[in-house]
C-alpha cells in the first residue's frame, strides 16, 4: 500500500511559487500599489531560495525584480496567463509518495464559484508541461481543495475549518466522513482538527485556515484572537480558542497555543472591512516572512512568530495593498518542497 506524507511548511523547500499581478487580474486600478509588494516578497524569498514566477509578459517583471535588487539566479519567469495571484490555492500541493515527491493538481473553482477560475485551475498542469517542476510527476485529483484550507505538520495531522471544508461550494457530494477519507487517500492524513467557530469580515475563502490558526513546530499554534469586545470577531474568535484548547496532539497532550496580536480595523474606499490577520505568514528555509500593515501590532506579531519559529529570520513584509484583494502574504505564495525543482 503507497504510503503518503504531507509535508509541514517548516520543512526544506526547493522554492516558492509566485503569480504576478497584471492588467486582466482584479488588480488592473491598484497594479502601482500591489507590485512593489511583490517585489519584495520575491526580492526577500530569492536571498533564501529559488522563486518560480507566472507572469504573461516576463520583460515587464525582470525589470521590476532588477530594481528591486532581487536575486534574479534564483528567480524564473515562465510565460503564462493566470485569472489572479492567489496561487496558495491553485498552485500544486506537493505530497512525499512512498518518500518521493509527487505534485497534485486539486480542482480549483475560484472559491467556491465566486470567481472566474479556468485559467487559475490549468496553471499548475500548464507549469508542468513547462519543464518548470522538472521530472516531479503530476497527479490530477477529482477534488476540490485549496492550499489555504489545510495545514499539515508533516506527521499526519490536518488542520482545516469545517465553513470551507464541509460547505456546498466545494465538494457537496461528500460528507465529513467521506471528506476525510479522501483527503487521507491523497494527503496521507491521519488525524483531522476541524474547527467550527472563526471568521475574518471580508473573506472570499470561507474561512482558510491560513487567515485564522498555523500549526506550528513543537505542537504550537498561533492563532488570530480579537480582544476588542466591541469587534464583531470577538465572540467567533474566542468560541475558536476554545475549541483550539480542547485539540490534543497525537501524545494526547494539548497543544501550545499562542495568540497573535488583532490588528486594527482596515476598510477599503467604499466603507468595506478589509481581513488583515497576521497568521497569513510564509515559512521559507531559514526564515518566516510575517505580513504586516502599518499597525502599532506589527512589531508585537513580530515578536510572536519569532517565539514558534526559533532560530530563523523574522521579516515584515508591508502586505497592506493585498488585503484590498482580501488576501496576505501566505495567499500569494506557495512552497514547493526539497526534490521537486531540477
Amino acid at each position: 500500500m503507497e504510503s503518503r506524507r504531507l509535508p509541514a511548511e517548516w520543512e526544506e523547500q526547493d522554492g516558492v511559487l509566485l503569480a504576478w499581478p497584471h492588467e486582466n487580474t482584479d488588480w488592473k486600478d491598484h497594479l502601482h500599489l500591489v507590485e512593489p509588494v511583490f517585489c519584495e516578497i520575491a526580492a526577500t524569498i530569492s536571498r533564501f531560495e529559488r522563486v518560480l514566477i507566472l507572469a504573461p509578459q516576463r520583460e515587464p517583471v525582470t525589470e521590476q525584480l532588477h530594481r528591486a535588487r532581487a536575486s534574479m539566479e534564483s528567480i524564473s519567469i515562465w510565460d503564462l496567463d493566470t485569472n489572479d495571484t492567489w496561487t496558495r490555492d491553485y498552485g500544486p500541493i506537493t505530497v512525499h509518495d512512498n518518500g518521493s515527491p509527487l505534485l497534485l493538481d486539486f480542482s480549483f473553482n475560484g472559491w467556491g464559484l465566486k470567481f472566474p477560475a479556468d485559467q487559475d485551475n490549468q496553471a499548475s498542469r500548464r507549469l508542468h508541461d513547462l519543464g518548470a517542476l522538472g521530472s516531479t510527476p503530476i497527479e490530477t485529483v477529482g477534488l476540490v481543495l485549496e492550499g489555504g484550507s489545510i495545514e499539515s505538520d508533516g506527521t499526519g495531522t490536518l488542520l482545516t475549518t469545517a465553513e470551507c471544508l464541509l460547505g456546498p461550494n466545494r465538494n457537496p457530494q461528500f460528507g465529513r466522513r467521506q471528506l476525510e477519507e479522501e483527503l487521507s487517500r491523497h494527503l496521507g492524513a491521519a488525524r483531522y482538527l476541524w474547527l467550527h467557530h472563526g471568521f475574518l469580515a471580508g473573506d472570499d475563502t470561507d474561512s482558510h485556515i491560513d487567515t485564522l490558526a498555523r500549526l506550528c513546530p513543537d505542537d504550537t499554534i498561533l492563532h488570530v484572537l480579537c480582544d476588542d469586545v466591541d469587534d464583531i470577531h470577538f465572540e467567533p474568535l474566542q468560541a475558536m480558542a476554545t475549541e483550539l484548547e480542547n485539540f490534543r496532539n497525537r501524545d494526547g497532550r494539548p497543544y501550545r497555543l499562542v495568540p497573535l496580536p488583532w490588528p486594527s480595523a482596515r476598510f477599503d474606499g467604499d466603507g468595506n472591512r478589509l481581513p488583515a490577520t497576521y497568521a497569513n505568514f510564509l515559512v521559507i528555509n531559514g526564515a518566516v516572512l510575517v505580513p504586516t500593515y502599518q499597525d502599532a501590532s506589527d512589531s508585537v506579531a513580530l515578536d510572536v512568530v519569532r517565539s514558534a519559529f526559533p532560530g530563523r529570520d523574522v521579516i515584515g513584509i508591508d502586505c497592506l495593498p493585498l488585503i484590498l484583494q482580501h488576501g496576505s502574504l501566505h495567499c500569494v505564495t506557495m512552497q514547493i518542497p526539497k526534490g521537486v525543482l531540477p
